[in-house]
């Protein structure tokens, strides 16, 4: 019979220890070890498949070093995948050899993006790789999202041995895994997605993909933190990591570079979901505005950057007073922690009370945003509430807002001021600190230059 053995593993750096410790002595990191069961097998009861699909492949001379000076460089060869978005986040496309990651919570889409790119990338045959679904449910949503079909290949598999030869056989110009924690090697004698066999399997992954030029992505889980599951060294193995956001309850997605070897990290690409599936938003700013024609208290546009992707969103608060006892304060897509400091500053700077008040911060369409440059609406839009006064339609508002009370210069301002004219708004308001640059000289849109939150309220609301 298999015999038992339970290890401790550090997930962060894969550091094994006979029992359980706080403070991995390796790496550093607390509270980072997890149990894992090891079933030793009998010798001999189960034939080595590692790494067969290399047993057809002549030897080649052992490698050589060479220096740097020597290397010749060259463009990176990348493959189109018809998707415009996917491509701006991969840095221009798929890289011969490449290993992405691509992680987000449970139903939020990504089997369906990747389902998508394997039926329109030209990269010759896909073979999508399901360790969590069957070839049955597969066709169910390939039917309901293309209908052209042809050159993706299905195989419902979880060891990677055969994956690896399945994919060397048909000469496969795309591997995709679904899912990383589902994937076993014969290598490693413990449980699916446990450290060690999730750490296996990519190095086999990855040494594949950088053996035979075949581009692979794989599809992780993210645990209740919300960071991806599995080591840290996961993270570190692949050439490229892309986080996928958003909220079930609403239609837009984001994805994010984390990392991104073959080009920038500052990337960001937006999807709306609808019943056939992902479709990429060329223009965000359009469908983030409020689509009411009526002025409205509570509500303040403010231009963003997300990575190098100016955004125009609505900014929307709504402030009444507590009659349930102690105050809310509640932030969607907001960090609630800095809402709490501009509250702060309104009563401390401003002379505002707000000490009885609920108060709510709503970012439109279930964007969560961390750019600073956010400050300035959200106090648009809290005092726009406060007084019951609407803001004017056609005015934005990029600034950050320190503890002082001042308004602080943010970057990217000529995006911002580009994005704002392009989408017809006749003013935008700024810090006066972000000097004279070239978008100020040449713009058509007005531009509002405040130093000071009293100085905002006195030229913005005193003049709506």
């Amino acid at each position: 019979m298999a015999k038992l053995k339970v290890i401790f593993i550090c997930s962060t750096c894969g550091t094994q220890s006979p029992k359980w410790m706080g403070h991995c002595t390796a790496c550093g990191s607390w509270n980072s070890f997890v149990e894992e069961v090891v079933e030793k097998k009998n010798s001999g009861s189960e034939i080595d498949t590692s790494q067969a699909w290399k047993k057809s492949k002549p030897k080649t001379s052992s490698p050589i070093s060479i220096a740097l000076e020597d290397v010749q460089a060259g463009q990176i060869s990348r493959k189109d995948t018809n998707d415009p978005e996917l491509n701006r986040v991969l840095g221009g496309g798929l890289v011969r050899g490449s290993v992405t990651l691509i992680a987000g919570q449970p139903g939020i889409g990504k089997s369906t993006l990747l389902l998508q790119m394997a039926l329109d990338a030209d990269v010759g045959k896909v073979l999508y790789v399901s360790g969590e679904e069957s070839e049955e449910q597969i066709k169910l949503r390939a039917d309901r999202i293309r209908k052209n079909q042809k050159g993706v290949y299905l195989f419902s598999e979880t060891r990677v041995d055969l994956i690896l030869v399945e994919a060397a056989k048909i000469e496969a110009g795309l591997i995709i895994v679904d899912s990383i924690q589902t994937i076993v090697s014969s290598e490693v004698e413990s449980s699916p997605g446990t450290i060690s066999q999730i750490r296996e399997c990519t190095n086999e992954l990855v040494r594949y993909a950088k053996e035979t030029a075949t581009p692979v992505i794989i599809i992780g889980h993210i645990n209740k933190e919300g960071d991806i599951a599995g080591p840290k060294i996961l993270e570190h193995t692949v050439d490229t990591v892309l986080q996928f956001e958003g909220d079930r309850h609403h239609t837009f997605r984001i994805l994010r570079t984390l990392k991104n070897r073959f080009g920038s990290t500052d990337e960001l690409s937006m999807y709306q979901m609808e019943v056939d599936g992902l479709h990429p938003v060329s223009n965000p700013s359009e469908l983030l505005l409020s689509q009411h024609s009526e002025r409205l208290s509570g509500s303040a546009v403010a231009c963003t950057v997300e990575g190098l992707r100016p955004l125009l969103i609505e900014t929307q608060a709504l402030i009444s007073p507590a009659v349930y006892g102690n105050p809310q304060r509640v932030a969607t897509g907001f960090d609630q922690r800095r809402l709490a400091m501009l509250l702060a500053v309104l009563e401390k700077r401003c002379g505002f009370t707000l000490g009885m008040q609920d108060v709510f911060v709503n970012l439109a369409g279930g964007m969560r945003l961390h750019d600073p440059g956010l400050d300035l609406a959200v106090i648009a839009s809290l005092i726009s509430s406060l007084q019951d006064q609407p803001l004017h339609r056609q005015i934005c508002f990029a600034g950050e807002v320190g503890l002082s009370g001042e308004i602080r210069a943010i970057s990217r301002v000529d995006l911002r001021i580009q994005e704002a004219e392009r989408l017809g708004f006749k003013a935008i308001c700024i810090s006066k600190y972000n000097g004279k640059t070239d978008a100020l000289k040449t713009s058509g849109i007005k531009i509002v230059a405040l130093g000071t939150v009293n100085e905002f309220f006195e030229k913005v609301f005193e003049q709506s």
